[in-house]
């Protein structure tokens, strides 16, 4: 591994507002290639917010009678297409356009270290569909939020210059659909013709590809954060690998960072095994390996584990130390702490790459 270990941070963390993400981060972390804007405000629950706008669009409607909400404020019931749809904004645009205001404002005093890029967190267009759209709307409805979310994406980068950007795409329903015949805690078909595996990686290349050069490109691969738990825990990292080696196998332009979960309880050489021989190029791999219950300790342990069954990820390259998802929907007081994990882990694995 090189003497200086990055870290990553996947998107959501538990702050009053962006301006609070940055100052935390910043005051923190030394070794953190990007820092996002925390999914602060009404993107505290991943993607629920969209929920918001869709009740609202003609053309889409509620199937079933009300009930469960998540937190009070998401209602679960999924939709239904039932005209033409025409979205309104998608909010992810103009949250982002935002945050970077108060980033460059701070990279601008020196708050935030010169260099460091601005991270955008967007969902799949298969999160949304796979997540509120009835089974036989999905097909309909994927090309229209599809382009919805690549118009937030060309605003944002209207707005952003590029060389300051990051953008990363989160990949979680993609695995409910991938790991379905496992019994998770919600399985999804796939609507497409293709076999699953080609449909999930040919619908990231596509998204990977409207990401222009200069502006960095990421995915976040995960495998749910409902209440802080999986929908369901992988076997391994098989599936994981299946999908990253056909990303980079297709991918258009070159890819910067892969992040991947790993259970907390993944200290053994095993969980790690099937991503040995994938070709990683220049990307940056982050694993998973923080976990606010076992902080330091537990994360060396995994982090050896990986060392131990894949040697290529020892070499030059290395790994990033990372939470397996995001930690926004954790307590506030948890923030500080887990950022200072994150610091101790990488100085450790520093140390031993320099022994």
């Amino acid at each position: 591994m090189s003497a200086a270990v990055p870290t990553h941070l996947v998107g959501s963390i538990n702050q009053p507002d962006a301006e609070s993400v940055f100052r935390i981060v910043a005051d923190r972390l030394d070794t953190v290639p990007r820092i996002p804007d925390g999914e602060v405000g009404e993107r505290f629950y991943w993607i629920q917010f969209q929920t918001i706008r869709f009740d609202a669009t003609p053309g889409l409607e509620r199937v079933g009678e009300p009930g469960h909400r998540i937190r009070d404020t998401f209602d679960v019931r999924p939709f239904r297409v039932t005209g033409e749809v025409v979205l309104p904004e998608l909010g992810y645009a103009a949250a982002a356009i935002d945050s970077y205001e108060r980033f460059a404002a701070l990279q601008e005093r020196g708050v935030i270290a010169a260099g460091t890029r601005f991270q955008v967190s967007l969902p799949t267009p298969v999160a949304i569909v796979g997540a509120f759209i009835e089974a036989d709307s999905r097909a309909a409805f994927e090309p229209v939020y599809r382009e919805a979310l690549r118009a937030e994406l060309a605003a944002i980068l209207a707005a952003v210059p590029h060389e300051r950007l990051a953008i990363q795409w989160d990949a979680a329903v993609e695995f409910a659909i991938l790991e379905r015949d496992r019994r998770p805690a919600f399985a999804i078909e796939p609507w497409w013709g293709a076999d699953a595996l080609q449909g999930v990686v040919d619908r990231l290349t596509e998204v990977g590809g409207w990401v222009p050069q200069g502006v960095e490109l990421g995915y976040h691969l995960c495998y749910g954060d409902v209440e802080e738990a999986h929908f369901v825990q992988p076997e391994d990292a098989g599936t994981l690998a299946a999908v990253i080696r056909g990303v980079l196998g297709a991918a258009s332009r070159p890819v910067d960072w892969i992040h991947l979960p790993v259970p907390i309880e993944r200290d053994d050489e095993a969980y790690f095994a099937p991503l040995a021989g994938i070709g990683w190029g220049r990307n940056q791999v982050f694993l998973g390996l923080v976990h606010h219950e076992d902080g330091v300790a537990g994360a060396l342990r995994r982090a050896a584990a990986a060392r131990a069954a894949v040697p290529e990820l020892a070499g030059a390259a290395g790994f990033g130390v990372a939470t397996e998802c995001g930690f926004g929907r954790g307590p506030a007081e948890r923030t500080a702490p887990l950022l200072d994990v994150h610091r101790d882990v990488a100085a450790a694995l520093a140390a031993v790459s320099v022994a």
